[in-house]
């Protein structure tokens, strides 16, 4: 019957374009943000995939009915193997803001200098709007703030310039040394998204240092998390390099 074909049918095109998606951007083949909408439109027709093949399963379950009955179950449960995890996925994502820029102060946030020729959108603006963004994540986020080390300014510059090196997607784009900035662009594994990081080592009165970062995506309008994610993992590495285990617990 016409729903069990259906349900089939959504089944094998949603893998199809689940797997051009994924493959076409990690392979360069197409762009990160092609790739991601051909893999959003096929986690949809999933869901409609699997819509359908319950009501194909249960129109079939009359004995004179039951010729596409394998071809109903066969298709749900393809679409239900796909659906539900990312609908796991989503669901747990949702707890996050629709905002793709984080920083560290946001009234003095570090500002990109470089990343801004590096854009694949002409003339996108790279200031920060406190007014956008700021409110949004301190309510999904809660305070990220900066952290101080007990190392000069250019000391510790060496020394964040090393964790930043180290890291295997990312790659320094921009260092200046006499203001003592790092730009990088992070690369997601699998679909090849490209993120812009700005980290700033300032002076204190104290005589340490303040290491302020600013993690921001070039695409969509939320991020899932990343950006906040990637400032307190890569403040984690500057205190592994420290021999520390929690940056945060030492900020006065």
């Amino acid at each position: 019957m016409a729903a069990a074909w259906l349900a089939f049918f959504d089944a094998l095109l949603s893998v199809a374009l689940i797997a051009a998606g994924i493959v076409g951007a990690h392979f360069y083949l197409i762009a990160p943000f092609m790739g991601f909408q051909l893999f959003a439109v096929g986690f949809l027709l999933s869901i409609m995939g699997a819509l359908i093949g319950f009501i194909a399963i249960f129109m079939t379950r009359k004995p004179q009915l039951r010729a596409g009955r394998n071809r109903a179950l066969v298709g749900t449960a393809i679409c239900l193997l796909i659906a539900l995890p990312l609908i796991v996925t989503v669901l747990r994502s949702s707890k996050y803001p629709a905002i793709n820029d984080i920083t560290t102060d946001f009234d003095n946030p570090p500002e990109f200098v470089f990343a801004q020729k590096l854009q694949h959108e002409a003339g996108r603006d790279m200031k920060y709007d406190k007014a956008k963004y700021a409110d949004k994540q301190l309510a999904g986020y809660g305070p990220i703030g900066p952290i101080k080390e007990r190392l000069e300014p250019s000391a510790e510059f060496t020394r964040v310039s090393d964790v930043a090196r180290a890291a295997p997607t990312w790659k320094i784009t921009y260092s200046d040394r006499a203001k003592n900035t790092l730009e990088v662009v992070v690369t997601s594994w699998l679909f090849h998204f490209e993120d812009d990081v700005v980290i700033q080592i300032r002076p204190t009165p104290d005589g340490v240092s303040l290491i302020e970062m600013r993690s921001k995506s070039r695409d969509g309008i939320g991020d899932f998390g990343v950006n906040a994610r990637r400032i307190r993992r890569f403040f984690d590495r500057v205190a592994l390099a420290r021999g520390k285990v929690n940056p945060q617990e030492e900020l006065p």
